[in-house]
């Protein structure tokens, strides 16, 4: 049998691909992730389940969208039939370790410091044990103090960030694996470039008189938008009276330069450790609008500046200096990590395994869906209840927003997505189309939100949906027992009604 991969999954938060340098923004000094690009596969049209922090990080970390496993919002745990990376990993005879935020707990930002099933305790590092490490004034300053000036009066060094020692701690999990003979499956996630933007003040000075471009995109006056798009860009996280086509952002592009260093520091150590048999995953769970399309932060709209995120592959199995691109997603690297493992992927995992894509190295066409729900649980305002189904085409994209009004995009002639074709005549074949796909793959994956009102647009007269379907079971997860038939108690087989 051949010696089983360690893996080395790192991942930012709030870092869309428009943040990399390797994705041709090279005045963004990220030269670590340049590097790791130019030796191994970038993904150009990689997207997130969800533009959200929970809900992506669900479906990286479980291969199933937020909206079945639990966390669709903000401040919501897995459900309990749920497992994670960790436990799939370790109960495959893998030393599992996550160094970093988890942010699937159900409680607050930080979460409660406890460390889950399936990853080893003595590396934990949620967002609570680091600032448990200084006094409450500390902590208070790290939240509110901002900027340059910031940076300086709190006197900020590398070693005081999140970053820094999360890397330090994941350096030494390296260390310690060596010497073992099980494989290793390591998790190291980065806050940074999250605000506030915590990194040692001269990160930002390089950045000082050099703006962020939102380009074409600042221009969006939002005609021809959805109401709730409107209505964001009228709040304080919208600029809807103002067009911000440089945006001056020091702090952000100083603080995404940093963690860049910070992963490059990971990135030697692998490469002095355990070289030979390791795939290394970078990637990021959603994007930042910055302004763009006159919004700011994150939330249910379908622009790349939030929904495209960066993906780098780098091991044995994968081509060096690729660029790929097929639409991929984050449903699709749990798959492909127990693909590289040689462990069986569940059929209850929504997304597919990369590894054939990557050993052909061809390209193909292929649609990936991306949801939202809600910002969170314990948030009364951002919008709240806004359902969001979205299916993403190589020529187009098709937004359907439950509760407002729908959205439909050419993606190659109107790379910005300033023209919403939603009512334009010449496009209604493709719409039915993205339409009739985006409402079977809800079927198929069983988007529990799934109903007569994602099919019963005003724009598409001719959909019913049957009141009552049949029973079907849903796929095997490789964990849980058969289910059990609710009219016979029979165990069933597969996803239909059949018995063994």
């Amino acid at each position: 049998m051949a010696e089983r991969p360690n893996f080395v999954f790192i991942m930012t938060d709030t870092q869309g691909s428009d943040h990399v340098g390797a994705y041709g923004h090279g005045y963004l000094q990220t030269t670590n992730l340049d590097r790791l690009a130019s030796q191994g596969t970038l993904f150009e049209h990689a997207f997130t389940t969800c533009p959200l922090c929970t809900p992506a990080r669900a479906a990286i970390f479980s291969g199933i969208y937020s909206s079945k496993s639990g966390p669709w919002a903000n401040s919501l745990a897995f459900a309990q039939n749920v497992r994670s990376m960790g436990q799939i990993f370790s109960d495959a005879g893998y030393h599992t370790a996550y160094v970093g935020k988890w942010h699937l707990d159900g409680h607050d930002y930080f979460g409660d410091g406890r460390c889950p099933e399936g990853w080893d305790e003595r590396y934990w590092y949620d967002g609570r044990r680091f600032y448990e490490e200084f006094d409450p004034e500390r902590r208070k300053d790290f939240r509110q103090v901002w900027g340059i000036e910031g940076m300086r009066k709190l006197g900020i060094t590398a070693e005081d960030t999140w970053a820094y020692r999360n890397t330090e701690r994941a350096m030494r999990f390296l260390s310690e694996a060596k010497e073992e003979s099980s494989p290793f499956c390591l998790v190291v996630s980065h806050d940074e470039p999250h605000h506030p933007y915590i990194c040692p003040p001269e990160y930002m000075e390089r950045f000082e008189h050099i703006p962020y471009e939102n380009g074409p995109a600042a221009h969006d006056t939002l005609e021809g938008k959805p109401s709730h798009q409107i209505e964001w860009a009228k709040s304080k996280f919208g600029c809807y009276g103002e067009v911000r086509e440089k945006v001056l952002a020091p702090w952000y592009l100083g603080c995404n330069a940093f963690v860049d260093e910070q992963i490059g520091r990971l990135i030697d150590a692998v490469d002095r450790m355990c070289p030979d048999n390791t795939y290394i995953i970078y990637t990021s769970d959603h994007g930042d609008m910055h302004w763009a399309h006159r919004l700011s932060s994150k939330g249910p709209v379908i622009y790349d500046a939030i929904t495209r995120i960066p993906l780098i592959m780098k091991g044995p199995n994968v081509p060096a200096g690729w660029r790929s691109q097929t639409n991929v997603s984050h449903a699709d690297l749990l798959p492909t990590m127990l693909s590289w493992a040689g462990v069986e992927v569940p059929p209850a995992m929504d997304g597919e395994s990369l590894c054939d894509l990557m050993a052909r190295r061809a390209d193909q066409a292929r649609s990936v869906v991306v949801e939202f729900n809600r910002f969170e649980i314990s948030m009364d305002a951002y919008g709240g209840f806004m359902p969001m189904r979205a299916i993403i085409r190589d020529d187009y994209t098709l937004a359907l927003n439950l509760l407002t009004e729908d959205e439909l995009y050419q993606r190659i002639d109107d790379p910005n997505q300033l023209h919403n074709l939603l009512g334009n005549g010449a496009h209604n074949r493709v719409r039915a189309e993205l339409h009739d796909e985006l409402l079977a793959w809800m079927e198929e994956h069983r988007d529990p939100f799934r109903g007569s009102g994602w099919e019963q647009r005003r724009w598409r007269t001719t959909n019913r949906t049957p009141w009552l379907g049949a029973f079907r079971p849903a796929p095997p997860d490789g964990h849980a027992p058969a289910f059990l038939d609710y009219d016979t108690a029979r165990p069933t087989r597969g996803t239909h009604m059949q018995f063994e």
